[in-house]
């Protein structure tokens, strides 16, 4: 039988990418001993990995195709594919940053002021790329964990990941520039990209995981409207493309089924009802297929 190996990342996002594919069809089984899961498709294998090793595992063909950050990515310097961005995260659905850090009452306010000066980071390649690109020289050494507290014991600044700020803030640092933005990204084997059989079965993930989070910011309406409310409805009515009107069997009245962005669905809904619409209903989606 073929086998599709895939990587998910362990730790802080494997929760919410369990989710993802949850949302997507697929029900992955974990034990929080076991680096192995169980997926409920029969030819797909997979891994729990450490999202800073997803790549050279990817690389190395361990496994076929893995999610991981793009910093990671980035900073292992990896021969990969990558075929797509996933834009999700253990907080918001919105993309990193990894951010240069020092204390609030610092002096420092730009790079250039790190001449000679000590940064802490997770992210040590990148960083050292991002210090030669603003022609400054500052010595960076590796953080093992809780790196905001090293300022101002071990260091004058960190480059550190944040989605919001908040943690930064609580522990009375101020972000003077980003190195990098991440989002998370579907990375593939060279060779198994190659491989139709394995191609189409990534391709199919590809799809159906896209589906699953541009639904989350979709929602469903459906609703009953009279023939002479017809037009005052669809002036007002958003929609992907346009809604479906079917006719009903009581003549004169129509049902309309649209998709709609879920942030105007407060403000819409009332304004369909003053113009006529009746038995409004809506409903969330798991996948938009575009």
């Amino acid at each position: 039988m073929n086998k599709l190996k895939l990587g998910i990342p362990k730790g802080s996002m494997q929760d919410s990418t369990i989710n993802l594919f949850k949302k997507s069809g697929y029900t992955i089984t974990s034990n929080s001993r076991s680096y192995y899961p169980q997926m409920d498709d029969d030819q797909i294998d997979v891994m729990l990995l450490r999202p800073q090793e997803m790549a050279l595992y990817v690389e190395q063909g361990v496994i076929d195709v893995g999610l991981a950050g793009r910093d990671w990515v980035v900073e292992c310097g990896t021969d990969v594919k990558e075929i797509a961005e996933l834009v999700y995260s253990k907080a918001t659905n919105q993309s990193a940053r990894w951010v240069l850090a020092v204390a609030k009452d610092s002096e420092i306010t730009s790079v250039k002021d790190l001449e000679g000066k000590v940064i802490f980071t997770e992210l040590i390649d990148t960083t050292k790329q991002y210090l030669e690109k603003n022609s400054v020289n500052a010595i960076v050494k590796f953080s093992h964990g809780a790196t905001e507290v090293k300022i101002p014991h071990l260091c004058e600044a960190i480059v550190e990941i944040t989605e919001t700020g908040s943690s930064l803030r609580a522990n009375g640092l101020k972000i003077i520039d980003t190195v990098m933005e991440s989002v998370t990204i579907i990375i593939v084997n060279q060779e198994a990209w190659q491989n139709q059989w394995k191609r189409t079965k990534i391709e199919n993930l590809r799809m159906l995981l896209n589906g699953a989070l541009k639904a989350e910011s979709k929602v469903g309406l459906k609703m009953n409207v009279a023939e002479e409310n017809l037009k005052p409805i669809l002036d007002i009515l958003p929609a992907m493309r346009n809604p479906t009107i079917s006719s009903l069997s009581q003549d004169g009245w129509y049902a309309i089924e649209t998709i709609i962005d879920q942030h105007v669905v407060r403000e819409l809904i009332p304004q369909l009802r003053r113009v006529g619409a009746e038995d409004i209903i809506e409903y969330p989606l798991n996948k938009v297929i575009p």
